[in-house]
This record gives C-alpha cells, structure tokens and sequence, in this order.
C-alpha cells in the first residue's frame, strides 16, 4: 500500500525532537522519573563535544538532548517561551506537546502536582474568540495541560477531543506584515 503524501513523501510520526539542556543528569532525573519516559539511547559526543540521549515519547517517537559543555544559556522569550507561557522568536522552538488519551489527562495533572511539578490547569483549545479556556464547547479540539522541565521548556500534555474535517481548514495564511495570502 502506498502511504505517500500529496509530494511523495511517506511520512511516518516524529522520528525525534532535539532539544538542548543545561544539566544532562537532572534532565534523565527529570523524563524518567517524573514523566516515567523510557531512557532508549544515550551517546558520548566526539572530543568531548557533549552528550546525546533519547527518551521513549510513545508509538516509536522520542525526545532527545544535547549536552553541550561550552552552550550558551537560555533566553527565555527569545528562543523558548518564557514561563507561564507567550510568544518566542521566529525560528524558536515554543513548546513540545506529547499526545495523551483523554481519559488520562486529569491523572496525570494530579500525578505531576504530587511530584512538585508546577501544573496549568486543564486548558481546552477551540474556535471561540479567545482560542483557550476553562470551558468545553462544540468547537474544543485539543485539552492540555502546560508545565516546564528543569531547563524551562514548556512542555504541554494534550488530548485530542475530536477528529478535524473540512470546517478546521478556513482561515488563510499571513505574511510577515499579517495580510492575509490568497
């Protein structure tokens, strides 16, 4: 069977998302023991360049680290959202959002605030004017939590709550100086 997409392409998931931490060890303490990810391959970079290590997302996904000894540090609203969330720069990375199954999703909010973790509330994602809140509608797609590892990156639990269809494709692109692309 061909699964190829419109231009070729089969794709297959997210291979891995490649991330950079400050502390290599607090960031495994961290996916492992509070997130319960398994720790699947780990390298030692060349020449004392740093290190590598991947972590089990789910369904052959993974997150995986960079160490480098020499990195620059963070620079919270530039290259990653700042705490409590908000716009990054263009080109940043803005948060990472694994897949969870509804039903899970309020365990695994308590499950994290028993651990210390400072959790959002549950957010619901839709159509309305404000995009998030508090209140489920006809339109909500997506309800997630929002909470940040030990180098500040915002990391998002969320739940799919329907299948998309036409009506989910209506708005057009913007360019740089937001007009609206034809």
């Amino acid at each position: 069977m061909d699964r190829s997409n419109s231009q070729g392409f089969a794709f297959r998931g997210i291979n891995h998302l490649a991330l950079v931490c400050k502390d290599m060890a607090k960031t495994v303490d961290f996916y492992t023991n509070i997130l319960g990810m398994a720790l699947v391959k780990t390298l030692e970079l060349p020449n004392g360049g740093g290190q590598h290590f991947f972590f089990d997302a789910g369904n052959g996904d993974t997150i995986a680290f960079f160490w480098f000894p020499k990195a620059p540090e963070a620079q919270p609203g530039i290259v990653q959202a700042k705490r409590g969330g908000g716009i990054s720069a263009h080109g940043s990375m803005n948060h990472v959002a694994i897949n969870v199954d509804l039903e899970d999703l309020r365990v695994y909010r308590d499950r994290l605030i028993a651990m210390g973790v400072d959790v959002t509330d549950i957010k619901n994602h839709g159509d309305t004017t404000h995009s998030m809140g508090e209140d489920t509608d006809p339109t909500t797609f997506v309800r997630s939590i929002y909470f940040h590892d030990p180098d500040g990156i915002r990391l998002e639990l969320a739940a799919w709550t329907r299948e998309f269809g036409p009506q989910d494709t209506t708005n057009a692109p913007r360019d740089a100086a937001g007009v609206v692309v034809s």
